[in-house]
C-alpha cells in the first residue's frame, strides 16, 4: 500500500480536517495514512502543541493496517530536550523532524527575508538543518527539505542543487550518517519548476548512497491527501529510489 506519511488532522493547531473524512478520502484513493500531528514548542506567536496522551486515546481505535500515528516536531536547539522527551513519551509510528523556524523567526514571515540575499538565507537554512539533524538523533524522517521555498519572496525560490551544492551535500551526508530517511513532500511539485529543481537533489541523495524516501502531502484538508503522488513516484523511479513508510519506528517498503 502507498502511504501518505505527512498528514495533519484537527489535532494539529492549523488543521480542521476530521479523521473520518481523511480516512474516507484515503480509502477512495486506495492509500494509507500516517498522521504527523504538529508540535513546535515555543513557536513564534504561539500554537502548535497538543497532548500526546489525548492524541493516542482519541485515535487508538482507528489505528491499523491503513492508519498509523506519528508526530511532526519542529526542530530547534532550544527545544531539543523537550523534543527528545516528546519522542520517547508515546508509541509513535514515526518521528518526522522539520525546520519551520530560523534564527527565532517563522519562515512564513516576509520580514525575515528583507534586505537579505537568497544565498545568505538559504545557506543559513541548510546549515541550521544539518546541525539540527545531528542534535535530534531520534528522528526517523527529515521533512520537506524545500520548506523555505514555499514562502521565500525571491524571484526563483526553489532550492537549486547547483546553487547550494555544498550545503545540500552536507544535509544529505548527515541524514545518511544518522540513519534518517528524507521525505519527498508533494505540496509544491505541481509546479514544474519545483519538480525540476528537486530532481537533482534526490539524484544526489542516491549518489551519496541513499536508497529510501517517504512520500508526504502535508495535507491539512482531504483534497490534498495523496497530492501529486504519481509525479512523485516517477521522480523517485528516475532517481533509483524506493518509497517507504514507518510503522512502530521501523521502515517498511510500500507495495
Amino acid at each position: 500500500m502507498i502511504f501518505d506519511s505527512h498528514v495533519h488532522t484537527e489535532v494539529s493547531t492549523d488543521s480542521e480536517m476530521k479523521l473520518d473524512e481523511a480516512m474516507a478520502a484515503a480509502a477512495a484513493q486506495g492509500i494509507g495514512l500516517l498522521l504527523t500531528e504538529h508540535i513546535d514548542f515555543d513557536f513564534p506567536g504561539g500554537g502548535f502543541v497538543f497532548e500526546p496522551a489525548d492524541y493516542f486515546s482519541r485515535y487508538a481505535s482507528y489505528r491499523g493496517d491503513s492508519l498509523l500515528l506519528g508526530v511532526e516536531i519542529g526542530m530547534r536547539e532550544e527545544a531539543l530536550e523537550r523534543n527528545r522527551k516528546l519522542a520517547a513519551s508515546g508509541n509513535f509510528d514515526c518521528i518526522l523532524g522539520s525546520v519551520h523556524v530560523l534564527e527565532g523567526t517563522d519562515l512564513y514571515e516576509p520580514s525575515f527575508y528583507a534586505d537579505r540575499s537568497k544565498q545568505d538565507v538559504y545557506t543559513a537554512y541548510f546549515r541550521a538543518m544539518t546541525d539540527l539533524i545531528k542534535s535530534h538523533d531520534f528522528i526517523d524522517v527529515l521533512g520537506h527539505i524545500d520548506y523555505i521555498a514555499r514562502y521565500a519572496p525571491y524571484a526563483e525560490p526553489d532550492i537549486y542543487y547547483h546553487e547550494f551544492t555544498e550545503q545540500i551535500q552536507e544535509v544529505l551526508q548527515t541524514i545518511l550518517a544518522q540513519g534518517v530517511i528524507p521525505e519527498l513532500n508533494t505540496r509544491r511539485i505541481d509546479s514544474r519548476s519545483a519538480l525540476k529543481a528537486l530532481l537533482p537533489v534526490y539524484k544526489a541523495y542516491f549518489d551519496c548512497g541513499g536508497r529510501y524516501v517517504t512520500l508526504g502531502s502535508d495535507a491539512h484538508a482531504t483534497t490534498a491527501l495523496g497530492k501529486d503522488f504519481a509525479a512523485a513516484l516517477d521522480l523517485l523511479h528516475a532517481c533509483g529510489l524506493r518509497p517507504v513508510y514507518f510503522r512502530e519506528r521501523k521502515m517498511e517498503y510500500m507495495d
